[in-house]
Parts: structure tokens; C-alpha cells; sequence
């Protein structure tokens, strides 16, 4: 396939680029600051703007499938309304691009924990990441009234960060709208295992028009 990747250089971008070349796939590698980006023979880096639609369309022309790892920062001030504003231009840019498969990824904090009752809602749900689990889970349910796009939702488990990274098991188990909870009773996976099942669901798309969420 011909891939489009939005946030190459960020933390999940970069394993997925590492997982479509590791299978071969062509990659449109698009990111603010491309000399960050591996070389590579499968890599064609693109500069852009994802806050401009126009921009994300010259970029991913062409792609079988656009895969969104943009994050607007998590130290960033304003990063409610910039992830809302970045995922909206991502979306659109897409279509204008006339690519029909697109694959975003969003937070953990959309996910139930009991009926009517999601993780970003809780008390011990860490303050400094509330605007940007907020602003993920706001963006879940825009992207529910999307009818052009073959789009899917990805919310990885709730231990999905720098410190589970490195671990590789190449196994996962899949859930929908909760977290899948290991016997320990945590919900965790590494970053390089969370880039296995994505480019596993551009492989064999079971979760069109769908989130879903995985863990070990």
C-alpha cells in the first residue's frame, strides 16, 4: 500500500513508519520538520501544515490510506483547540485528496470504565493531560457523523507512553469502547506493539467506521 503518514517524527508516528517499512509499504512521510525523518528507500518526505487543509491534500495525494498520529503537544497551552482544529484539517484535507481510508489515532480517555462513565470524567484522571484527552474524545465524536470516509478510531490502552516502550510481544487483544484489562487488571501495551495492530487494521480492515482499542 501507499501510505500516508501524518506526524512522522512524533512518538507513535515514528513506530509506525518503522512498521510499514519493516512490511514493504510505500510511505509518504509527512511531518513540520522532516529532517527529523529516517531515510529510507520506501520514505518520501513531505513538509506541511496539517492546520491547512489545502496543504494536507498536496501531501497525501494519491495514498491508498492516510494514518493520523498528530498530537498537538501535550505541554501546549492551547492544545484543546489545536488538536480539534489539526484533527478537523486532517479530516478534510483527506477528502479533498479523494483518499477514502483514514486512520486516526485519539486517547485513551474516551474509553468506558462503566456504563456512562468515561476515563477522562474520573478523579484520578491526571490533570495535565485532561484538555488533551478531552479535545481526543470530542474529536471521536465528530469523526461519528463522518459518512464519506472509510474511517477507524484507535484509542490505545491506557499505559501507552514512553515508559512501555521497547517492549515487543508482536501479540495484542482487541476491545471496542472499554479498555482491555490484562490479569494484573491494567490496560497496557508498548508503542512498537500499538504500531502492530494499526498497520495490522490497514492490512485487514475489521473496525470501519469503528474505535476500537487494544492491549495485552
Amino acid at each position: 500500500m501507499k501510505v500516508a503518514l501524518i506526524g512522522a517524527t512524533g512518538f507513535v508516528g515514528t513506530a509506525v513508519l518503522n512498521e510499514l517499512e519493516k512490511r514493504g509499504h510505500e510511505i509518504i512521510a509527512i511531518a513540520r520538520n522532516i529532517d527529523k525523518l529516517k531515510q529510507g528507500a520506501q520514505i518520501s518526505p513531505v513538509k506541511a501544515d496539517i492546520y491547512n487543509e489545502d496543504e494536507v491534500t498536496a501531501a497525501v495525494k494519491g495514498a491508498d490510506v492516510v494514518v493520523n498520529t498528530f498530537n498537538s503537544g501535550w505541554t501546549n497551552p492551547n492544545i484543546y483547540d489545536d488538536f480539534l482544529r489539526g484533527s478537523k484539517a486532517i479530516q478534510e484535507g483527506t477528502k479533498k485528496a479523494g483518499v477514502k481510508r483514514f486512520f486516526t489515532v485519539g486517547g485513551a480517555g474516551s474509553l468506558y470504565i462503566a456504563p456512562g462513565a468515561q476515563l477522562v470524567d474520573t478523579p484520578q484522571f491526571p490533570a495535565e493531560y485532561k484538555a488533551g484527552a478531552t479535545a481526543a474524545r470530542d474529536y471521536l465524536n465528530h469523526i461519528k457523523n463522518e459518512i464519506e470516509l472509510d474511517w477507524t478510531f484507535l484509542s490505545p490502552a491506557i499505559e501507552m507512553h514512553q515508559g512501555t516502550a521497547g517492549i515487543i510481544k508482536g501479540t495484542y487483544r482487541v476491545g471496542l469502547d472499554e479498555p482491555v484489562f490484562d490479569e494484573n487488571h491494567r490496560s497496557i501495551i508498548s508503542v512498537e506493539d500499538m504500531a502492530t495492530a494499526i498497520v495490522d487494521e490497514l492490512e485487514n480492515p475489521k473496525h470501519i467506521r469503528q474505535r476500537f482499542t487494544v492491549a495485552y
